[in-house]
């Protein structure tokens, strides 16, 4: 896992979502048990996964699994960002 990735995308859930960042470790189900996110906060997700890293999650074939958490988030981003 990149965790220079893994960073940028905790430091805009934390900032988006206000979610504690002492509560967010990279494998918290984000949807879950854990955070308890909801379908509105997966739009804000995908706005800033396109803003940070240039990813169309919209056109990309995202599945529910890549939103999993942080970890799953990353390796998503990593396979599919631009270098």
């Amino acid at each position: 896992m990149n965790t220079e990735t893994a960073e940028k995308i905790k430091g805009m859930l934390v900032e988006r979502l206000r979610i504690p960042e002492d509560e967010l470790e990279y494998d918290s189900e984000l949807f879950g048990e854990d955070i308890g996110l909801d379908s509105i906060d997966s739009i804000e997700i995908i706005v800033g996964i396109e803003s940070l890293f240039g990813v169309d999650l919209t056109g990309s074939g995202a599945t529910k699994e890549d939103f999993r958490s942080i970890e799953t988030l990353t390796a998503f981003v990593e396979a599919h960002k631009e270098a």
